[in-house]
């Protein structure tokens, strides 16, 4: 038996879509983005159950997050009819990071950022003898 644990950090790409298995389990696929300077950087992320409904709930296009799973293949089939194994990360665990986009702040996070002036840096130097290590 192989582990293959990644912990991966991106924006997602697109809203997620949540669908139930036959087990009538939530299922919720969204693909992150984990090189914004590269379309090919996509990583396809299936989420189950309780993580499933959150994601369904919370994520949004444009919100960066970290995601915590296993590396699986499966198989899938394109537009094309053509099989294709694809590489997808199964969510344990996400935590959303923030957002990048105006469009999708949400009124709730504006309320929570904290506004800094000028007045609260000081253009003081610290001294090396001030430095604890």
């Amino acid at each position: 038996m192989s582990l293959a644990k990644a912990i991966l950090q991106g924006k997602v790409t697109r809203k997620p879509e949540k669908r139930f298995s036959s087990n009538n389990v939530a299922v919720t696929t969204f693909a992150i983005n984990i090189s914004p300077n590269e379309d090919e950087s996509l990583i396809r992320v299936v989420t189950l159950g309780k993580n499933a409904e959150l994601a369904e709930q919370k994520l949004q296009q444009g919100v960066s997050v970290i995601v915590e799973g296993r590396l699986q293949t499966n198989a899938i089939k394109t537009a094309d009819g053509e099989d294709k194994k694809v590489v997808e990360l199964e969510a344990q665990n996400f935590e959303i990071l923030g957002v990048q986009t105006a469009q999708a702040s949400s009124k709730a996070g504006e309320e929570d950022i904290l506004q800094l002036s000028d007045d609260d840096f000081s253009d003081d130097l610290i001294g090396e003898d001030e430095i604890p290590f």
